[in-house]
């Protein structure tokens, strides 16, 4: 109970914050309305009103969760409406540019460890990458890849790692430098090569540097993802959802996107935390 309560206290404090605003931001509309049929507008009728807006400009909490229900529950899965169906494509691609990112950022880190070059040249630009806003280069990568005929998954994907990679690449770089010199020193006494200290020492030290990145780097993964389906006017994806809410105002269906990409995110997250669990436990590491 001592720790549910500060959770539950945080979170009706966003929830009174939230309908406060909603009433705030949507008075607007309502006060409009009623000059124009020249009547007035009680404290109560302002909150109902309010909280029953079609195209709101910030949707109460309950209009959000009815949202979501209705695109998670409400439509078949199969079905173009359905947030279920529209996460499972930003999936695919997110979980495809995952893959490459952390492929990607664990040979980097490898040989940033083993090559004083690769460390004094690759390292200073992968840091440089990450200034670049992501919504400056996804448009270009989605066009130069599409007048080249690619397109679909592989945009997205590539996107993702954009962004998945540089956690992966900054955490396994600190997990394979993690063992300190004597531990080194004795591979060394029994004259392992690289590729053994690698393998017996660098690896299983740097495992609980590599989950924390994974947990960055999945979320990276969605966000990119998520943004690489904006420019490429997709109609299939969370980011699809998004784009199609705010060309029509429908801010309930913005707002239903983006929990669902939270929730999401959420979970691929609490899966590798899962993973990680088994890991460290498998192979003696105290939590």
């Amino acid at each position: 109970m001592s720790r549910v309560l500060p959770v539950l206290t945080v979170l009706l404090a966003i929830l009174v914050i939230w309908y406060a605003a909603a009433v705030m931001l949507n008075r607007a509309w309502v006060l409009d309305q009623a000059a124009r049929a020249g009547s007035e507008v009680g404290f109560s009728q302002m909150l109902r009103e309010t909280m029953a807006q079609d195209r709101p400009v910030l949707p109460a909490p309950h209009q959000v969760a009815k949202g979501l229900w209705d695109g998670v529950a409400g439509q078949k899965i199969t079905s173009k409406r359905s947030l279920v169906w529209h996460a499972g494509v930003t999936l695919s691609a997110t979980l495809a540019g995952f893959a490459l990112g952390t492929a990607a950022g664990l040979l980097l880190a490898i040989g940033i460890v083993h090559s004083r070059a690769m460390d004094m040249s690759v390292m200073p630009w992968a840091i440089a990458s990450q200034t670049i806003p992501i919504l400056a280069i996804a448009p270009m990568v989605i066009v130069v890849l599409a007048s080249l005929g690619i397109k679909g998954l592989l945009p997205k994907a590539l996107i993702a790692a954009y962004l998945s990679f540089f956690p992966v690449l900054v955490g396994m770089v600190k997990g394979l430098r993690a063992p300190d010199g004597m531990q080194l020193d004795l591979l060394r006494t029994y004259n392992a090569s690289q590729g053994q200290s690698l393998r017996m020492l660098r690896l299983p030290s740097s495992v609980p540097y590599l989950f924390a990145s994974l947990k960055v780097g999945i979320a990276a993964a969605l966000v990119g993802t998520i943004v690489a389906e904006l420019p490429a006017g997709a109609t299939a994806g969370l980011g699809a959802r998004l784009l199609s809410g705010s060309y029509y105002g429908q801010t309930v269906q913005i707002w239903a996107a983006l929990f669902a990409a939270a929730i999401l995110a959420a979970v691929l997250v609490m899966l590798i935390g899962a993973v990680e669990r088994v890991t460290l436990s498998r192979m003696g590491f105290s939590r």
